[in-house]
């Protein structure tokens, strides 16, 4: 019964959800993410109360799987920008790259250090321990909207920087 519910609404309302998510996160693979908002309608098919119509349902799923793919996007960029060397395991490593990943991470600890207190804080905690807005907020007991706004002009900072960090 599900399966073929879900399977009837692919069919009505696919191309208007890949239309949607084209709008809302710009280009890359689309398709993978109408196949996630169906794939999450059919896991919480039981949660639809048709109190909405099911495109309005369908539609809202796929918001929240375009801000998760926006914030999947957004942490690779801060990736870009804040070299995270630390992904091979030590043992494996050779004492040259256990050097080489000591004098990077120290670049990078430099570089968050000469950051103003109010961008290194929301640096560490957004980008380097992957906070939400909102548990960036409580922790710092600012808004919302101020973490946002801060949490950008620090990233604009770092890309300043960025000639300093390591390139790896």
């Amino acid at each position: 019964m599900i399966s073929s519910k879900i399977s009837q609404w692919f069919y009505q309302y696919n191309k208007d959800i890949y239309h949607f998510l084209l709008y809302y996160v710009g280009s890359g693979d689309i398709e993978d993410l109408v196949q996630e908002v169906f794939i999450r309608a059919i896991k919480g098919f039981d949660s639809f109360q048709a109190k909405s119509s099911p495109k309005t349902w369908l539609f809202s799923i796929a918001r929240h799987v375009g801000l998760d793919e926006l914030r999947r996007r957004k942490r690779a960029r801060i990736k870009s920008i804040v070299p995270f060397v630390d992904d091979e395991p030590i043992g494996e490593a050779t004492p040259e790259k256990v050097l080489q990943l000591n004098e990077n991470n120290r670049i990078l600890y430099q570089v968050i250090q000469s950051l103003k207190s109010n961008y290194r804080d929301v640096i560490i905690l957004r980008a380097i321990k992957e906070l939400s807005v909102l548990e960036t907020a409580a922790v710092l007991n600012w808004n919302e909207n101020k973490v946002r706004i801060t949490y950008h002009r620090a990233l604009k900072a770092l890309e300043k920087h960025k000639e300093d960090l390591p390139n790896e």
